[in-house]
């Protein structure tokens, strides 16, 4: 793709995106932004992949509290031809594939209460820019994410759209990657959380386990806590050339395989830390 050229025109884009009115930021939510990256950058330092922190340096997003679209996607574009827009909230499957389809990422406005940083109840501006962006400042990872919209608008009608929600919870939102200084982070639910930051990496109690996209697509996960099971990429290379397929076979696959359980391991599976699961099993107790 040439990043210089104009975007293609979106109709969901017209359909959804609206102002980010970033004027309308009290100094609250600039200080809440703030706080979180500082914190944020602390941590990911010695935890992120090169690319992650690579991009977070390339798009200066914390010069004034919390970043204005308008100022941060001439940078975007210029690298990979992507855009973040402004949208209401959660919005159809059909659009974000759309949306990702012609690399425009959709993000939350609203920033979280400064009385409770770690808490969310659904993703908020800092997850979805400083989480999301600086990946998308990487030229494989950034075709990746364009890839997946194509591949959600061609599932829409095949009933799959389970499995591939796996594929992207996995990856782009809880996704880990080998390095030759050990694994490293790039989801985005890790990289904008604290507790996930080092929960993920460092807890003895998840699974750490190779990434294979058939079974990343047959497993379950957790919406509600940390994950129980952690796929871990060789290369982003490897992620973008593991998706360029026709997944026809591979949902014909999945048709006759049954769900894993989100603390499962399999015969089959290249497992790179067995977890203790302590952490599940203690909430599971004491919410009994």
């Amino acid at each position: 793709m040439n990043v210089h050229a104009p975007l293609a025109p979106c109709k969901s884009e017209a359909e959804f995106a609206i102002d980010q009115d970033w004027a309308g930021y009290s100094a609250d939510g600039h200080r809440v932004w703030s706080t979180l990256y500082e914190r944020q950058c602390d941590l990911l330092a010695p935890r992120a992949c090169d690319a992650f922190l690579k991009g977070l340096g390339a798009l200066d997003l914390n010069s004034g509290g919390i970043p204005e679209f308008a100022a941060i996607n001439p940078k975007l574009e210029s690298l990979t031809g992507w855009r973040v827009i402004a949208v209401p909230g959660l919005i159809p499957d059909a659009a974000f594939f759309d949306l990702l389809a012609h690399r425009r990422f959709p993000a939350a406005r609203f920033i979280r209460d400064p009385r409770a940083l770690d808490y969310l109840s659904e993703p908020d501006i800092f997850h979805d820019v400083f989480g999301h962006v600086p990946m998308l400042t990487d030229p494989v990872f950034a075709d990746y994410m364009q890839a997946y919209g194509e591949g959600g608008l061609r599932a829409l009608g095949l009933d799959h759209l389970r499995h591939l929600a796996r594929l992207y919870w996995y990856t782009v939102e809880f996704g880990l990657m080998r390095s030759a200084s050990g694994l490293k982070i790039y989801g985005a639910g890790i990289a904008s959380s604290a507790a996930e930051t080092v929960f993920a990496l460092e807890d003895p109690s998840p699974n750490r386990i190779a990434f294979d996209m058939l079974r990343v697509m047959r497993t379950r996960y957790r919406i509600d806590d940390f994950q129980q099971s952690y796929f871990v990429i060789p290369s982003l290379d490897a992620l973008l050339e593991a998706t360029l397929q026709d997944f026809a076979p591979v949902y014909a696959t999945l048709e006759a395989a049954h769900d894993l359980a989100p603390d499962a391991v399999t015969p089959g599976d290249e497992v790179l830390t067995r977890g203790t699961q302590a952490y599940a099993g203690a909430k599971g107790a004491a919410a009994q």
